[in-house]
């Protein structure tokens, strides 16, 4: 082989071996999050709008949770931080479970359009919702493709074992949902949980980017702890996953919700997390991840 050719190849070798070593983004796609009120958000994702748990109504609209700590209040505690009809504009709506009215209430009920896509926990939360006049009602029993993202809904336990023992039927069954699509971050809802081992099982099973939490500290009367993640919460969130950005949602809106955002602002600060990776959005604030 003469010098040329040796030369054309080596050109060739340090070409290719540039190529191969270039990165390429694990994540190309935005995100967008906001927080409407309580578990009312919306994820942007892929270029759907899902809205999450959807509670609509007026301040003060319906009495409190029987049991709850404040049930004398009436709920919610807050308007609306936007018009009716921008809080309902969506591609399709996510109901974690369809039992309480600060997930799935009278409002949605009248308010959302009758064909947009509904994605429910289970068939008899989808029977339910059909029975209002909803036409396309989904249940997550796996994962589900809904404009090329996939749906995964993930278990949850509403409060302690001792809670579930003795107000378990109230407190019905509860889930989350993953979000997940090639080349965009993986965001987690966890919904109405405490933090256990259906929780841990997500963390571990989805790795997710993004993790949003229901973190209010919501009480039971009668009983120690609380049926909703609170602060500490947040704290295991962020040492489990740290990558990840948690994000504190369903504050400061219902008579049963025990930590307000500031509880949470001042927790972040006294145990050192990094506040950019956690984060206590106001209503209707938003983020692009």
């Amino acid at each position: 082989m003469n010098i040329q050719n040796r030369l054309q190849l080596a050109a060739c070798a340090i070409l290719l071996a540039g190529c191969t070593a270039t990165p390429v983004p694990a994540h190309t796609g935005a995100v967008r999050f906001t927080q409407i009120r309580s578990a009312a958000i919306k994820v942007e994702y892929a270029g759907t709008t899902f809205l999450v748990d959807p509670m609509l109504a007026p301040k003060g609209a319906y009495p409190g949770f029987p049991g709850t700590v404040n049930s004398q209040l009436r709920n919610p505690l807050v308007d609306l931080p936007v018009p009716l009809s921008e809080a309902i504009r969506a591609d399709a709506v996510i109901v974690t479970h369809a039992q309480h009215y600060d997930h799935w209430d009278d409002e949605a009920r009248r308010s959302l359009p009758k064909d947009i896509p509904i994605f429910v926990q289970s068939e008899e939360d989808a029977d339910s919702i059909r029975k209002d006049g909803f036409k396309d009602v989904r249940v997550l029993a796996g994962p589900v493709d809904f404009r090329g993202t996939m749906l995964n809904r993930t278990e949850g336990q509403h409060g302690s074992d001792a809670m579930v023992a003795g107000r378990g039927k109230r407190l019905g069954k509860v889930s989350g949902v993953v979000f997940q699509r090639p080349g965009y971050k993986t965001v987690y809802v966890a919904g109405d949980t405490t933090w256990n081992r259906f929780v841990e099982e997500a963390v571990a099973r989805y790795r997710p980017d993004v993790m949003i939490l229901n973190a209010c500290y919501g009480r039971l009367v009668g009983y120690d702890g609380s049926f909703i993640m609170g602060k500490e919460d947040l704290y295991r969130a962020y040492q489990a996953l740290p990558d990840a950005t948690i994000v504190a949602s369903h504050m400061e809106s219902l008579a049963h919700c025990t930590q307000t955002r500031q509880d949470l602002r001042d927790y972040i600060g006294a145990t050192g997390m990094a506040p950019g990776r956690v984060l206590v959005p106001r209503d209707g604030e938003s983020y692009r991840f």
